[in-house]
């Protein structure tokens, strides 16, 4: 068996990662709600994995965490292309509360089955780390219950609507994990949608201490800055930390717009529809700084490709 337990460099990903998938027999899947939150980002690693256990014929079992549903709208919207594939596997829900029970059903059921796809063996590195992944696992301390409910709460607050839920679990899961970047940085939103950006500064601030390498958490802050220099800084970072980050692209566009630089936010905002073709906000934003320069025609060529893309103009 392999999993990834200590962490593989990017660099060792398609040589161990992907060697050791396909020289296995079986493929599990952890979903949580928030398990394929990256999903529609083609370069991501679990996609990437995934679509790889697809492609080799792996027997491939999702096993369901508390809260996933393939029927959500979010997750659905995540399964694109190839990746859709996955809803049509036979799942296994893993309940909490019969954790042990759902564990023998998946061996004597979903794992004990004949397997006619072709196996390959492993290159040399790939057996290597896969032995020393499982060497640092097995001497590894027994996790802590606190760290396990501290990831149950937040996948209940990723999981629900409610605003003042999601406020409450997050709080919940930093009470127990104090270290959990993921939960500052999805309370910050959540403390953002109720008015308080005060505190969604702090919470986002504090995600960047603890994970400075979180290019979304210093594209939700440049949101919620109210001084466009501080928030074309986040914007920034966020860009030179994930280069194809759309989003970040498409704000930087709209903070430059706003202090005048619109040869800069026509730059960012064209960066942004290469990287997402189908970006309706930004056609649109983008005919607005074409319409401020001048540009009539390409102005109105961006406005139209919004529309069809399904933007609304307001009123």
């Amino acid at each position: 068996m392999f999993f990834d337990y200590l962490g593989i460099a990017s660099g060792d990903f398609e040589s161990v990662i992907l060697g050791n998938i396909t020289a296995r027999a079986h493929f599990l899947v952890l979903l949580t709600p928030s398990a394929l939150e990256r999903c529609d980002d083609s370069a991501d690693w679990l996609r990437r994995e995934i679509e790889t256990a697809l492609a080799n014929q792996r027997n491939i079992v999702p096993l369901m965490l508390e809260g996933f549903d393939f029927g959500t709208p979010k997750i659905a919207s995540q399964l694109t292309d190839k990746l859709a594939a996955l809803k049509h596997y036979n799942g296994l829900s893993i309940p909490p509360e019969y954790f042990l029970e759902a564990m023998g059903r998946l061996r004597d059921k979903y794992l004990n089955v004949p397997l006619t796809a072709v196996m390959h063996p492993a290159f040399l590195s790939a057996q290597r780390a896969a032995t020393e992944q499982k060497a640092a696992a097995g001497a590894a301390p027994a996790v802590q219950e606190e760290e396990l409910t501290a990831q149950q709460w937040f996948e209940r607050g990723f999981a629900v609507a409610d605003v003042d839920e999601q406020l409450r679990f997050y709080t919940e899961a930093i009470r127990l994990k104090p270290d959990y970047a993921e939960a500052y940085t999805n309370r910050g939103v959540a403390r953002r949608a109720k008015g308080d950006v005060d505190g969604a500064l702090q919470d986002y601030t504090e995600a960047i201490r603890l994970k400075p390498d979180y290019a979304q958490t210093y594209n939700n802050r440049g949101n919620a800055r109210e001084d466009d220099v501080d928030a074309l800084q986040d914007y920034t970072e966020a860009i030179r930390l994930k280069p194809d980050y759309a989003t970040a692209f498409y704000n930087r566009g709209n903070a430059r717009r706003a202090q005048g630089d619109m040869d800069g936010a026509l730059q960012d905002l064209a960066e942004a529809i290469r990287l997402k073709p189908d970006f309706a906000l930004a056609f649109h934003n983008r005919g607005l700084v074409r319409s401020a320069k001048g540009d009539k025609e390409g102005a109105l060529q961006d406005c139209a490709e919004a529309i069809r893309l399904g933007y609304k103009p307001a009123g």
